[in-house]
């Protein structure tokens, strides 16, 4: 009898499980109430980089004089990005679907919950009964939603969460953005592209405070050239709309205005109305739900993935999971069987220029004490780098004096996210700076200084 495995989320995770579990023989069902694809991922992270990239094509225009053509600014149509938004999304979800579905994915659109250790309850979003699933595992991954603090009320428009800015109705005359992480500075860099004024509040002395201060300080002057205004040690206590503006008051008393403000500090994971205590889940107090390295819950049979289960919050991070979870619930963790190593992820942010990184940071191994080698080579000595009248940001590459294991990396400049997967794939295959340094790189190219920085 094939194993019965229920999904309680289309998300990454959740698609990615669903897709393993099939291929290998579960009867799945899949179980999502808003859209096959996951509303973090197709509702925030691929609109916000579709937005970013329209920004980035209207930033190209200013400054195309570097590649000797006459100023020519585009205006962006914000009815036409809305559209292009929604078209992209619904095409994803559409092909999650269809790929799920021609695998012999049962796709249940509704609610489900634990009503106990093996069985989940799907409420039709249509009405209807409930209907009882038994199952011999469980994976949820519902993923989570915007913070929005006790302080703030949202009402989508002028104060609004980053789910009301897919995009808002009109570019707000003056955002100020609450939240100097990932999210925020992303924002910021597409709101200013798009010709609003911005203002950043930073709650620490530089912006990305968990990244390399190099990069934080190269993003801080990319920012402050666009004429974004950095309000630093600044804790936002209240965000109000008056009228046509809103008020943010920080604790120091401070007081800045503006005609919008945006809110970015944050997710709380999405695990309340699940019957996770009905089913012995352990839940802590911010709302996740503890896994092992199997992404196991204390409950075996019952997993948790993606945002939940309160690893890294990265939609590759989940589809990783969700791939590892089908696996271990289909016995393959018996047999030869990586498990997921969370430290050699590669991540990106999407700003100009774009910022990407993977493995063992250089502050990170300082305050283990480790011995490293650092590298450092600016995308100035770039050839391509110059033909692209793009040559800000460098690449560092971190490794082992002794071995010349690469033990990780970060890229700053154009196209960081593409590049960093190479650093990437040295890091998780152990790979030396000698294997690198030696490859022959396409000339011109912007990867050529990833060679540098490995000789």
């Amino acid at each position: 009898m094939a194993v019965r495995f229920v999904i309680i989320g289309g998300g990454p995770a959740g698609v990615e499980a669903a897709a393993t579990a099939s291929r290998l023989g579960a009867e799945v069902t899949l179980v999502e109430r808003d859209v096959v694809g996951g509303a973090a991922n197709l509702w925030d992270c691929i609109p916000s980089k579709a937005m970013i990239a329209t920004a980035g094509a209207v930033a190209l225009t200013r400054r195309s004089h570097a590649l000797a053509l006459s100023l020519v600014c585009g205006e962006p149509d914000l009815a036409a990005l809305g559209k292009r938004i929604e078209e992209i999304s619904t095409r994803l979800a559409a092909s999650n679907c269809q790929q799920l579905e021609s695998q012999g994915v049962r796709i249940l659109r509704g609610s489900g919950r634990l009503v106990g250790p093996h069985r989940v309850e799907v409420t039709p979003l249509e009405g209807g009964e409930p209907e009882l699933i038994d199952a011999d595992a469980v994976l949820i991954s519902t993923g989570s939603s915007p913070r929005v603090p006790a302080w703030a009320e949202v009402d989508g428009e002028r104060v609004m969460t980053t789910r009301h800015a897919y995009p808002p109705p009109t570019i707000p005359e003056h955002l100020i953005v609450i939240g100097s992480g990932v999210t925020g500075v992303e924002f910021v860099h597409l709101f200013r592209s798009l010709g609003a004024r911005v203002t950043l509040v930073v709650s620490r002395q530089q912006v990305l405070p968990l990244k390399d201060a190099e990069v934080a300080a190269a993003l801080e002057a990319d920012f402050l050239d666009t004429g974004v205004t950095l309000v630093k040690g600044a804790r936002a206590i209240s965000a109000d709309r008056v009228g046509d503006e809103v008020v943010v008051v920080c604790e120091d008393d401070r007081k800045l205005h503006g005609s919008h403000v945006l809110l970015a500090i944050g997710s709380v994971p999405s695990s309340a109305g699940l019957g996770l205590e009905q089913a012995g889940v352990e839940v802590n107090e911010a709302g996740y739900v503890p896994v092992n390295q199997h992404c196991q819950s204390n409950v075996p049979h019952i997993y948790a993935a993606g945002d939940l289960s309160g690893r890294l919050q990265l939609a590759s991070v989940a589809a990783a999971q969700g791939r590892k979870v089908a696996e271990h619930v289909m016995g393959l963790h018996t047999r030869e069987h990586r498990h997921l190593d969370y430290d050699k992820a590669a991540s990106a942010i999407f700003t100009e220029p774009e910022i990407a990184d993977v493995g063992l940071a250089e502050a990170e191994a300082f305050a283990l004490g480790r011995k490293i080698r650092v590298t450092k080579v600016p995308f100035a000595l770039s050839a391509k780098a110059m033909i692209d009248g793009d040559s800000r940001g460098f690449v560092k590459l971190i490794s082992d004096p002794a071995t010349g294991t690469v033990l990780g990396g970060t890229i700053v400049g154009a196209h960081a996210a593409e590049l960093i997967s190479v650093i990437g794939l040295a890091v998780s295959a152990r790979l030396r700076v000698d294997d690198i340094a030696e490859t022959v790189f396409v000339h011109p190219a912007l990867a050529e200084v990833l060679a540098a920085a490995a000789e």
